[in-house]
């Protein structure tokens, strides 16, 4: 991997005849993208590093934490602080002085050089911890909210902070025990590093003289282009999100309304112009392996314009008419919303009788069917990962990494002291004690006994090896929330507490897990030393974790009635919708339950032979790619990735979806095969462009207008214009501003 024939081999792909699109294999992408050479003199843990790394993130996790509890709820990524250290570490530079003091009998200067690239990747490793490895926020802060905000419990700060702090250590150590499965193999890339390595270089390396913009020149040309523009579907014409003209054409048509609409229907004939739109669910499309947006492309298309409109027009699966085509809320059989306060007792669990009597819980049916798919795509996922990848897995499970063959990356890394795994086997026992503390301590705020804890833990280790084999190889992340809820829900039906906390130590966990790994890689391929690794991601999540949950506590005590949306002012901001939806989870399965929803006799009972087809259909792939071991796009064919073209739907939008494969596949293919010169040397800095840009003008829009409430209203500021795609077409059903049929 990466030698200079396969750097020059990719270089002379550029003639008249256009390159095939198998020709893109990983080893020819890495190699073009991450530098081969080392300078192990460079300084890494500077003053100016941990100064900046600690303030960068700080910031980040403060701003991502308050922003979270609002109605416009914003993530603000760390590429901002990736960008902006970089005059300020050049600043210190030039300003501090250079004077070597002696600390312990070791000399130690505040300004050992020049600014250097390896001090800002570890800056920026800081600045991933500020945003927690995940949404914004550590994952397990929802469950501190709902327990606070919409449960009411009075819960120890103790406790909160053993909770949050044990899961993002838990995600730590799974990652250090999985190094030499997910980061130390040349095939298991990482791709969405590569967007990072570009903007790296794009800021710090001096490009040769040619007639072309160099990177560096490109990328602030297209991060301003993305700035402005941004304040079109960002405020100004915020319909740009989602342009759907079928509705347009067909006004007073609930079935066009509902093929047409880009936020309530299928999508068909939307799309969006908002690259926050295309990359909100899948993240960026130019980073995606080719082969990785034609899997997804295929199960998009099968299940939004095949299985849908058969289960919804032909066949009414799950009554399907009695309820909005595409929605994430609950109803009730007459196709109205289901009020939960009617089935709660005052402790939070569910009144069996009540539940009776005001009926059950049901879901829209493109919900339930993309329930149905995360049932089938974790299954997917464990056998394709033992078919295609567990040969390779057991040998280096027996130790067969001294003699495997090491790529230039790793050869390079091999004059580094490494971290002893043990480092990283104490975090995971700490993590654990710490966890199992909290469920005997505070019993019955926790809700989840100590052995359920210890599922929990089983459940992470099980699959955070297959799933990041995935992501590591495809740049798709598969979740499988739905999975763990499903199981708890069955063993510990009624405590919606339990069953949240469950999701955060066997799923959170892993998330944390796959980002910390990511981040390794990308200290793998930018030649930072181990242990400078493991001390920045330590320190970060120590910081970012307490800091999260100081800032989310106050604003708990101190805000009145945060996210209570009943008892705020029409005009309040913080009514917290992401919350809201963890809290519809905890209500659909921990209190009401997968048994009442997907047992004997329910509505949804036949969903959970997906668990069988997800588990088989990687086997006949793997066959035929033993049978023609020729046909090399025959092993391409990814089950789970193929799932994942409709996963996340609700939140997501086929419109989403159908934009960033539409995006990908002009970039990745067309202009990957037809002008392959111009993707080598600006497609990763162009996605680093459109994100930093977009993120720029989203905080500046909020904090300036959106926050003050400074808000324009006109039709271009209405989203959609399909106000009759949510309506039910059964008839007899009656729905305020439908038509009844």
């Amino acid at each position: 991997m990466g030698s200079n024939k396969n750097t020059q081999h990719s270089t002379n792909t550029h003639t008249k005849e256009p390159s095939q699109p198998d020709e893109r294999y990983p080893i020819e992408e890495v190699a073009l993208v991450v530098p081969e050479t080392d300078d192990p003199s460079l300084p890494v843990m500077t003053f100016r590093a941990w100064f900046l790394g600690i303030t960068s993130c700080t910031l980040l996790i403060f701003l991502n934490t308050f922003f979270t509890y609002r109605t416009q709820p914003l993530t603000i990524s760390s590429i901002l602080m990736q960008i902006g250290v970089l005059p300020l570490g050049k600043f210190m530079a030039s300003t501090l002085p250079t004077r070597e003091y002696k600390v312990f009998g070791k000399g130690f200067s505040l300004n050992p050089g020049p600014f250097n690239m390896k001090e800002h990747v570890i800056i920026t490793i800081f600045a991933n911890c500020g945003v927690s490895y995940g949404g914004g926020d550590a994952y397990s802060i929802g469950a501190i909210t709902i327990m606070k905000g919409f449960y009411k419990q009075s819960l120890n700060f103790l406790c909160a902070l053993l909770v949050v702090l044990s899961t993002q250590i838990l995600g730590y150590g799974w990652a250090g025990m999985l190094r030499k499965y997910l980061v130390d193999p040349a095939e298991m890339w990482w791709p969405s590093n590569l967007a990072q390595v570009s903007l790296f270089r794009a800021l710090h390396e001096k490009d040769s003289k040619s007639k072309s913009l160099t990177r560096m020149q490109f990328f602030f040309i297209f991060m301003t282009a993305s700035f402005v523009y941004y304040a079109l579907p960002g405020y100004l014409f915020p319909i740009l999100t989602f342009f759907s003209w079928v509705c347009w054409v067909w006004p007073h048509s609930i079935t066009a309304q509902q093929i047409g609409s880009g936020y309530h229907g299928l999508g068909v004939g939307a799309f969006t112009l908002d690259w926050a739109g295309i990359s909100a669910y899948h993240g960026s499309p130019l980073i995606a392996p080719w082969y990785s947006i034609l899997n997804i492309a295929v199960g998009f298309i099968m299940f939004i314009y095949i299985i849908v409109p058969l289960c919804y027009w032909k066949f009414n699966t799950f009554d399907a008419r009695k309820f909005p085509m595409f929605s994430n809320k609950l109803f009730t059989s007459t196709g109205h919303i289901y009020d939960t306060t009617k089935i709660l007792t005052p402790q939070y669990d569910l009144n069996i009788a009540a539940y009776d009597n005001y009926g059950k819980l049901y879901l829209s049916p493109l919900f339930a069917l993309s329930i149905g798919s995360g049932f089938a795509r974790i299954a997917a996922t464990m056998t394709h990962v033992a078919l295609f990848h567990g040969r390779d897995i057991l040998k280096r499970s027996k130790s067969a990494m001294k003699d495997a063959k090491l790529d230039i990356h790793a050869r390079l890394m091999k004059n580094y002291k490494d971290v002893p795994q043990w480092w990283f086997l104490i975090l995971l026992v700490v993590s654990m004690a710490f966890a199992l503390l909290t469920s005997f301590v505070w019993k019955k705020d926790i809700q989840l006994p100590w052995w359920g804890m210890l599922f929990a833990f089983s459940l992470a280790w099980i699959v955070t090896l297959p799933i990041g084999v995935i992501e590591a190889t495809t740049n798709q992340r598969l979740g499988y929330d739905i999975i763990a809820e499903f199981m708890i829900g069955y063993v510990l039906p009624g405590k919606p507490i339990a069953n949240l906390l469950f999701k955060i130590y066997g799923r959170i966990s892993t998330v944390h897990a796959l980002s910390f790994l990511a981040d390794l890689k990308l200290g793998h391929y930018m030649k930072i030393p181990p242990r400078c690794m493991f001390t920045a991601q330590l320190v970060g999540t120590l910081l970012s974790g307490t800091v999260n949950l100081a800032v989310a506590w106050w604003m708990l005590e101190n805000i009145e009635n945060l996210c209570d949306v009943e008892a705020l002012h029409p005009d309040s901001p913080w009514t917290c919708p992401k919350y809201r939806v963890t809290f519809d989870a905890s209500v659909i399965w921990g209190l009401i339950g997968p048994r009442r929803l997907f047992g004997a006799g329910s509505m949804y009972r036949n969903l959970v032979w997906l668990f069988l087809v997800g588990a088989i259909l990687p086997v006949p792939v793997w066959v035929m790619s033993k049978i023609f071991p020729e046909k090399k796009w025959i092993p391409l064919i990814n089950i789970p990735v193929i799932s994942y073209g409709f996963a996340g739907m609700p939140p997501a939008t086929p419109t989403n979806i159908a934009s960033w494969l539409v995006t990908g596949t002009i970039f990745n293919y067309f202009v990957f095969v037809y002008r392959k010169r111009w993707w080598q040397k600006y497609n990763y800095v162009l996605s680093a462009a459109l994100d930093a840009g977009t993120a720029f003008m989203g905080v500046l829009l909020f904090f300036t207008l959106q926050n003050t409430h400074h808000n324009l209203k006109w039709w271009g500021t209405h989203p959609d214009h399909c106000p009759l795609a949510t309506c039910p077409t059964e008839p007899g059903i009656s729905v305020k501003g439908c038509p009844v049929f």
